[in-house]
């Protein structure tokens, strides 16, 4: 089952990287973007006072690239199953993947769709990152909870418009770029393994 879990973190280290690297370039395409005011989703398609503004090739870039993440983590999640064994993980992780597919393809023109598929993405995306320190090891299970609960307490201060001084925009980021970083540190972890997620190497 080794190779199950190579290709699981070789999937969430591109899904991931491709993510953060696409959605910086559909920022800077964007005019006017703020990353204060504008939420992440206004890439796709911004949306206010009864009409929608679609500006390419933001839109195209960024929804692409979000579909992309989500469809890496979706199948990683069935790889990480055949070698880690973690059931309540694996579908917590292919969860946070189906909504991140559902925001690339339902953007804000859908209205509460979209509110609806980005929360799944969130939610299940920060209890992915806690639910893994079952799997990973040393300091690392650490930062994975912290980036976890940091995802989590982010998500109720931006459900209840609290949005600390940060903006609309910047309390999103605080939800969504821990659970990102903790993506990033776990596929290494997954690809420096010596041996499959079952064995003595990984934390039971």
């Amino acid at each position: 089952m080794r190779s199950y879990q190579k290709i699981g973190g070789t999937l969430i280290l591109f899904g991931t990287a491709q993510f953060l690297l696409l959605f910086h370039i559909a920022e800077e395409l964007y005019p006017g973007y703020s990353t204060s005011l504008n939420a992440i989703s206004d890439l796709g398609a911004t949306c206010g006072s009864g009409s929608c503004v679609i500006i390419q090739p933001s839109s195209t870039i960024f929804n692409s690239t979000v579909f992309i993440l989500g469809l890496t983590l979706f199948i990683s999640s069935y790889c990480l199953y055949r070698s880690i064994g973690k059931r309540v993980f694996s579908v917590l992780f292919g969860l946070a993947g189906i909504g991140a597919m559902g925001v690339g393809l339902f953007t804000e023109t859908t209205g509460s769709l979209h509110t609806i598929v980005s929360a799944i993405t969130f939610l299940f995306g920060g209890l992915s990152a806690i639910m893994s320190y079952q799997i990973m090891k040393s300091s690392l299970r650490y930062f994975s909870v912290m980036m976890g609960v940091t995802t989590l307490s982010a998500l109720i201060l931006y459900s209840s418009k609290t949005y600390l001084g940060l903006g609309l925009g910047g309390m999103e980021r605080m939800i969504a770029f821990p659970v990102l970083f903790w993506g990033l540190a776990f596929a290494g972890f997954l690809l420096t393994q010596t041996s499959d997620a079952k064995g003595p190497s990984v934390a039971t």
